[in-house]
């Protein structure tokens, strides 16, 4: 399987260049609200400055699209390949990660003068390509833009964490006014064992390469809930002494938790008795109907122990996914009132009672409670794509389904976002499941 898959049929430069501007436009958006000073910080380690998104997506064009396509290309500074390269060893060496934030040259002028170069140059390749080179470039294409829409979704939860380290708690945009809703009861959708298919087939759309091959599983029999969990649940947990009860907790989560003193999911803090939570339009007050997010998959297995139940694995989250969502269309376009990036809230938000997507897609990633590993008969992609993925298959978890900062044209259910089991400050909530 390629890097990507993508369909090329009927595909013009026209077409695939407005999807490029549209991709890129998208990313501007999100920095229209920034001032100056927002785009250079880098609040921990595992974050970057938005100013080094802007210019590492620019990079990831230019080094993947352009240079080898494009005669006569020239780069406006080489050493942006150090600078903005991020694990990339096939293409060379990595400024270090964890000083991203001392990067104040280029400026975020010169960076969006690197951007708009790369644009210039990206409609200069795909306007004169002919139908067989674009049919080589269109896969490239989409790789670079749903990478930049991986970026974008970072971009957001990278200014959530560094705007909590400010005592002003400063608002991204003003959260957006939702509905009321009650929370609807938890009910069991049950499912029988069987030999299942899961994964990309490889034939329309786009994947990355990790979503393939598709093949068979077997599953036993299992339940999993009709929504995520929500906040007044997990406060039920936290009064129960769920972060004071070892027997709860994994080894390592148990560490975790007594090294690092967590006593309720990040960005929430306790004021006169009523909890509260950071979000991205300000500090709120913790609503006991919105899902539960930001928690890591340690925190996740304690709860689902406190609960009676478990985490699902990858294979029953994708049957029950495809079984709600239709398998034909389990993208975004097939939960329309999912809620996702363009929706403007970049919060978790109630289930709505009418609702039939579950909440399978959007609203907080989900914890499976299996290993980030290939599935059988995978192959990586040669050269340096190849290093996109694979090099991650080791000490990570997968988590499933988008969140609420995830852009639509980007999730779907085959979907595997990874992360290491400590990680919090991406949109992580859970789903139960059970043994039936």
């Amino acid at each position: 399987m390629s890097p990507a898959s993508a369909t090329v049929d009927a595909v013009s430069p026209a077409t695939a260049l407005d999807r490029y501007r549209e991709v890129r436009a998208w990313t501007d958006a999100l920095c229209e609200p920034l001032a100056t000073e927002d785009y250079v910080i880098q609040s921990m380690p595992d974050a970057s400055p938005t100013k080094w998104h802007l210019a590492h997506t620019a990079w990831f064009f230019e080094t993947f699209l352009l240079a080898p396509h494009l005669d006569g290309y020239r780069t406006p500074d080489a050493r942006f390949n150090y600078l903005f390269n991020s694990y990339y060893n096939t293409v060379g060496e990595q400024y270090s990660r964890p000083e991203r934030g001392l990067i104040s040259r280029p400026t975020v002028a010169e960076v969006r003068s690197y951007r708009r170069h790369v644009d210039e140059h990206a409609a200069e390749l795909l306007e004169g390509a002919g139908e067989d080179l674009l049919a080589e470039l269109l896969p490239l294409v989409e790789v670079g833009l749903n990478h930049e829409q991986q970026h974008q979704e970072l971009m957001l939860t990278d200014l959530k964490h560094m705007f909590s380290k400010n005592p002003l708690l400063p608002v991204y945009r003003p959260a957006r006014a939702a509905a009321s809703e009650a929370l609807p009861a938890l009910v069991w959708h049950e499912y029988p064992e069987g030999l299942r298919r899961i994964g990309h087939d490889g034939a329309e759309d786009f994947a990355f390469d990790n979503e393939g091959p598709r093949h068979r599983v077997f599953v036993d029999a299992f339940r999993i809930a009709s929504r995520l969990v929500a906040c007044g649940e997990y406060l039920e947990f936290m009064a129960d002494g769920g972060y004071e009860r070892p027997e709860l907790w994994l080894s390592d989560g148990w560490s975790a938790v007594r090294a690092q003193g967590w006593k309720a999911p990040l960005y929430w803090s306790r004021e006169g008795g009523v909890w509260r939570h950071f979000t991205l339009g300000g500090l709120r007050d913790v609503e006991p109907a919105e899902p539960v997010c930001h928690v890591s998959l340690y925190e996740a297995d304690a709860y689902a122990r406190w609960a009676g139940a478990r985490l699902p694995s990858e294979a029953e989250w994708e049957v029950a996914a495809d079984d709600v969502l239709g398998a034909a269309a389990a993208r975004g376009d097939a939960a329309p009132d999912a809620n996702l990036a363009e929706d403007g809230h970049y919060h978790p938000r109630p289930l709505a009672a009418a609702s039939r997507h579950g909440q399978f897609l959007g609203d907080v990633w989900e914890w499976t409670r299996s290993a980030y590993s290939p599935y059988p008969g995978y192959r990586p992609p040669p050269g340096a794509l190849g290093e996109y993925n694979a090099k991650f298959m080791s000490s990570q978890v997968v988590l499933r389904g988008g969140s609420c900062a995830t852009p639509r044209s980007h999730v779907r259910t085959t979907y595997r976002n990874f992360f290491p089991p400590s990680t919090r400050w991406q949109f992580m909530g859970l789903r139960l499941a059970q043994d039936a």
